[in-house]
């Protein structure tokens, strides 16, 4: 099942997102609500969740055109059916797996940070937020997210600093949790994802929202407030 931006495909008991705008895979409006469509589709009491990029870009973040455009309504829009699908993926039912397909930028990284797993593809890629070196705020929902996910060591360098990272050096910080060859990128994830999907429901989605509660609930509520 696809559209012209994003596909969904099912191996065993892995639903596979695939992002692929044929350019930088941005969340734009229409990105973020394909997205949310294929996710009402994906089984949320059984199996796992696999996301991914086409080769060299998983994304590049929010739609840099809609950004520039002066459309404040649009633009409001676009964050915030951004920001409401990074807190559906990161409270998803069922284990999420990022297979990191190349550059994570800004909001791709932070999608990254959604994951329970996340591999990423070795190579001359950059991860990581890069708002304040780009004369933007980071936005609340954004520092919740950050605060809970980014290792505290490296807080101050990945969001305040706006530091960029190689796939390799990404995994300190928190944005991936392994690399692998590119052309392992896919067999590996889909392994670790077969593996994740046999942890038993509800005990994994209970134990998710213990854990994540007091953290979703700001973030929900910071989007609020926009």
């Amino acid at each position: 099942m696809s559209s012209e931006l994003v596909n969904l495909s099912v191996e065993g008991d892995v639903s596979i997102i695939t992002l692929d705008d044929g350019k930088a895979n941005v969340f734009s409006p229409l990105m973020s609500e394909a997205i949310g469509t294929l996710l009402d589709k994906v089984p949320v009491d059984q199996g796992s969740l696999l996301i991914t990029g086409r080769s060299g870009i998983f994304s590049g973040g929010f739609d840099l055109k809609v950004m520039s455009s002066g459309d404040i309504k649009e633009i409001n829009r676009m964050v915030k059916v951004g920001f409401n699908l990074l807190a559906r993926i990161y409270s998803f039912p069922r284990p999420v797996v990022c297979a990191c397909s190349g550059h994570a930028i800004a909001l791709g990284a932070f999608l990254l940070l959604c994951g329970d797993y996340r591999l990423g593809a070795e190579g001359d890629f950059m991860i990581g937020a890069n708002e304040i070196r780009n004369n933007m705020t980071v936005p609340e929902p954004i520092l919740e997210l950050s605060r809970a996910r980014i290792n505290k060591n490296h807080w101050f360098r990945a969001i305040l600093n706006a530091e960029m990272y190689g796939p390799d050096h990404a995994i300190a910080p928190g944005y991936l949790d392994e690399t692998v060859k590119p052309e392992k990128l896919m067999e590996s994830a889909l392994e670790k994802a077969s593996d994740l999907a046999t942890l038993d429901h509800p005990v994994y989605q209970i134990t998710k929202e213990l854990d994540q509660t007091e953290v979703l609930n700001s973030i929900r509520s910071s989007i609020n407030k926009m």
